[in-house]
């Protein structure tokens, strides 16, 4: 790759869009982390808020240090492990589901046509519900099922919150995230697209919804010490600091507050608990090894050490086979 190539690759990146996304999620993070110091602060000053935003003993902990050596890594390597885009899921599961469902019913033109203004609005709606609900029962099962929780303690591990943790996912857990991610909504796009023709998400300002998805929910401020509620609109939005919940290591936290943007998933199934006003937690994992989650090789090599482990004695178990004994470990 010559210099052209590289500076063009920047100047994609650097796109109209993700420059002005990129701005709102700054200036949210700046407006959460103002009003969360103007609620705490006994008196007022530039210094304080300052320590209070960036404090230093979250910046130098040795979690803040793996976020960010994770953080660089990660996106240093991800264009090389060509994980597909969620996208290439959903629209692999919406073709099948079009193809399957015409066939059944016969349908082989848009029932409804060119799309207008209210199909718009009700398409988005409905693609959101399906993203919201497919990320709400893979996030279930991570926490269930010992095989997906070894890839998810890796998010689980961080024991400050920096914003950046919020990238604190396995390559590996990405993809089969992204693989799920396009069931639900592949779904319910494949049957949209029997109703309309083209359908096209709602964009707001110039935004893609899913952009401003991002946004309301705040993903990066959830994954920081500001305790931002919403006050009513928790009953429909999860908050940052209802999210901040589910990484609590008290043990009346565990297993709650799974949503990503919609609360009202986690109030339907039972696992909403809802925190005191400006609770503090304490984040982390309570495993023995949770110091060895605080480097590369913990983040990246261990969890793929501990799900061969388990697959060993998965499949040594359905053998018949004893398992070696631990006496001395």
């Amino acid at each position: 790759m010559d210099v052209a190539d590289f500076i063009q690759r920047i100047a994609a990146k650097l796109s109209g869009e993700n420059l002005l996304a990129a701005g709102l999620l700054f200036a949210t993070a700046l407006i959460c982390a103002l009003i969360a110091y103007l609620r705490t602060a006994e008196k007022y000053s530039f210094a304080e808020f300052f320590e209070f935003t960036l404090p230093r003993e979250v910046l130098t902990h040795p979690s803040a240090r793996a976020d960010l050596l994770f953080y660089i890594t990660r996106k240093a390597i991800m264009p090389f492990l060509l994980i597909p885009a969620g996208v290439t899921f959903v629209v692999a599961v919406g073709y099948a589901t079009n193809r399957v469902l015409g066939a059944l019913f016969g349908i082989d033109q848009p029932i409804l046509g060119e799309p207008g203004p209210v199909t718009v609005v009700v398409f988005t709606a409905t693609m959101l519900l399906a993203y919201d609900l497919s990320y709400y029962l893979y996030h279930t099962a991570q926490h269930r099922y010992p095989f997906l929780w070894e890839l998810h303690k890796v998010h689980h591990s961080a024991e400050v919150m920096v914003g950046i943790t919020k990238d604190r996912v396995h390559p590996l857990d990405e993809l089969m995230n992204r693989a799920w991610d396009g069931v639900i909504p592949g779904i319910c796009f494949g049957i949209w697209s029997l109703l309309a023709l083209n359908p096209v998400e709602l964009t707001v300002f110039g935004l893609n919804v899913y952009i401003m998805r991002n946004i309301l929910m705040m993903d990066f401020v959830r994954h920081t010490h500001f305790k931002i509620s919403f006050g009513r609109l928790n009953t429909i939005i999860l908050c940052p600091h209802w999210h901040q919940l589910h990484h609590s290591t008290a043990p009346e936290h565990y297993d709650k507050n799974f949503g990503l943007l919609f609360s009202f998933w986690d109030r339907v199934f039972g696992t909403l608990c809802i925190p005191k006003p400006n609770e503090d937690f304490k984040f982390g994992l309570v495993d023995r090894d949770v110091a060895d989650y605080q480097s590369l090789s913990g983040l990246y090599v261990l969890p793929l050490k501990k799900m061969g482990r388990r697959i060993a004695r998965q499949v040594r178990r359905l053998r018949g086979v004893p398992a070696r004994s631990r006496s001395g470990a």
